[in-house]
């Protein structure tokens, strides 16, 4: 009698077809199935994932590397047991054929570099670097490669543990950083330190105490931003200034240090510095004294946010005088002239989380003389008319912003000028944002029909389209999509005038085109009544 087969053989056995399936595993299976013999390929499996490949190798490597699992044989029992079983004589492997360490290491270095490289750039190095390092040699090469790491993001452990489990975390990640300056950093233009409070002296100290060490590893470092970050000391950014000879831009948005530090840097660093971000507060005073004493003369960019609390006292900033000391700027209406404005500006941010004070005369002052002019975000500024905007000398604006989110209760808004703004840019108005305005039905009909009157096989530009809470009408609607066929993002929310299901905001052609259907076959009797 034969003896009984071990469960998972009696399985298999049961769940296959062919009656040999018995002595065959299922790996084996599926390896005749993917790449039988003779076909010119073979299979090269790893722990997710299974490949078939040209077979480039002789047959018996092939054979080699399969090296099928075959169930253990169980126990005989009786005289018969004592006979070894026949086998047949296995041909030996050539001399120059090694054992097969797998697909991984037939990657070529620069093709598993740049692999790596997409993944750095959406999620950045550091966990990724760190962990794929640590599988095998030839990812371990790959991920020291210099180009990964031309930008880190840095933030100490999460909050929420004990104070014990907190330090001992603190002092694992900076003993990384050691490890890290001298040897990853060579290459490194861009850091970000987020949420440090106690620790972020300890990490600039690595690299900024020993100005030695970063001139040696870190000799590329252009961008520093502490996010965040409190403690910081001016000693350490002095010295971070001193040896970092290319940094050039320093953001400092909600971070809270003394204005003495700022001020310390910008007169060490000022020479070369082109742009700067703040966070306003009662320290900005003097930060932009040292910016009107013409300490950075080369200044690019000058972003002072006043971050989401609001703040009773306004911030007064001297145009003019910043325009004289700060001549590259890239932030100028007829009503001043004797200004030098900003010739190079391209992108100017007003935009508040509340009723901003800036009037059509304190654009014109900005704007006069800015022709580049590409983007204009003026989100909260109720007091900006269409007739200011069209003074402005800018003729190829891309993207508008005038939305007034959650702040039209009280204030009287214009009720009519939208079709100047149309009119003037449309043939290069990519992004257009007229949310909470007070334009009349009639009034959006004639400033959105502009984008139909267009000739020839010419499109309009317009891909983004914010309506949110006007009284645009479904005709209105219905004509500017037909019109506008690269228009990927409408946004229709609280507009009293449409029907009941299409007060929504659309992302993407399909659903925008679906929208237009919806449009054209509603019921007039279906829209609501204001």
């Amino acid at each position: 009698m034969a003896p009984v087969a071990s469960g998972r053989v009696r399985r298999r056995a049961r769940g296959s077809k062919r009656p040999d399936a018995r002595a065959r595993s299922a790996e084996d299976w599926w390896w005749d199935r993917l790449a039988p013999r003779g076909s010119g390929y073979h299979l090269l499996q790893a722990d997710s994932m299974l490949l078939v490949l040209p077979d480039l190798e002789p047959t018996r490597a092939r054979a080699h590397r399969r090296a099928p699992r075959r169930a253990p044989k169980p126990v005989a029992r009786g005289p018969k047991a004592a006979a070894k079983p026949r086998t047949k004589p296995q041909p030996e492997p050539s001399p120059d054929q090694g054992p097969d360490s797998g697909w991984g290491d037939r990657i070529p270095l620069e093709v598993l570099v740049h692999i790596f490289g997409l993944l750095v750039a959406a999620h950045g190095p550091m966990p990724f670097l760190g962990r794929a390092a640590r599988v095998c040699h030839r990812w371990h090469e790959a991920t020291s490669h210099p180009s990964l790491w031309h930008t880190v993001t840095l933030s100490p452990p999460l909050v929420g543990r004990s104070a014990k489990g907190n330090l001992k975390a603190e002092k694992k990640l900076l003993a990384s950083l050691e490890w890290l300056i001298p040897n990853r950093f060579s290459q490194l233009q861009r850091l970000t330190l987020i949420h440090w409070k106690s620790q972020v002296h300890s990490v600039l100290e690595m690299a900024s105490l020993l100005p030695q060490l970063v001139s040696k590893f870190c000799p590329r470092l252009t961008f520093l931003k502490l996010s965040d970050c409190h403690n910081v000391t001016a000693d350490t950014l002095v010295m971070l200034a001193k040896a970092c000879c290319q940094l050039h831009s320093l953001d400092l948005h909600h971070s809270m240090m003394e204005s003495t530090a700022v001020v310390n840097f910008l007169e060490e660093a000022g020479s070369r510095m082109r742009k700067l971000w703040l966070t306003y507060s009662s320290q900005t005073t003097a930060i932009l004294g040292a910016l009107l004493g013409s300490c950075c003369p080369q200044l690019q960019v000058l972003e002072v946010s006043t971050g989401m609390n609001c703040n009773s006292t306004p911030l007064q900033l001297p145009v003019e005088a910043l325009q004289k000391s700060c001549p590259q700027l890239q932030p100028c209406g007829r009503g001043v002239p004797q200004g030098p404005g900003f010739p190079s500006l391209e992108e100017l941010c007003l935009a508040g989380s509340t009723c901003s004070f800036v009037s059509n005369e304190v654009l014109s002052r900005l704007l006069h003389r800015s022709p580049k002019l590409r983007l204009l975000d003026l989100r909260g500024c109720a007091r900006i008319t269409p007739t200011g905007l069209c003074d402005l000398p800018c003729q190829e604006l891309e993207q508008l912003y005038l939305g007034l989110y959650g702040m039209s209760d009280g204030l009287t808004l214009v009720k009519k000028g939208s079709s100047l703004l149309t009119q003037k840019w449309y043939h290069t108005l990519r992004e257009l944002d007229f949310s909470g305005q007070g334009f009349s039905e009639k009034d959006l009909e004639q400033a959105l029909a502009v984008f139909s009157g267009t000739s020839g096989d010419l499109h309009p530009a317009l891909c983004s389209l914010n309506l949110r809470g006007t009284r645009v009408t479904p005709s209105t609607v219905s004509s500017v999509i037909s019109s506008c066929p690269g228009l990927l993002y409408l946004n229709l929310e609280s507009c009293r005038c449409l029907p009941r299901g299409l007060k929504r905001a659309y992302r993407g052609l399909e659903e925008v085109q679906w929208c237009l259907e919806q449009l054209l076959t509603s019921p007039p009797s279906s829209r609501e009544s204001t």
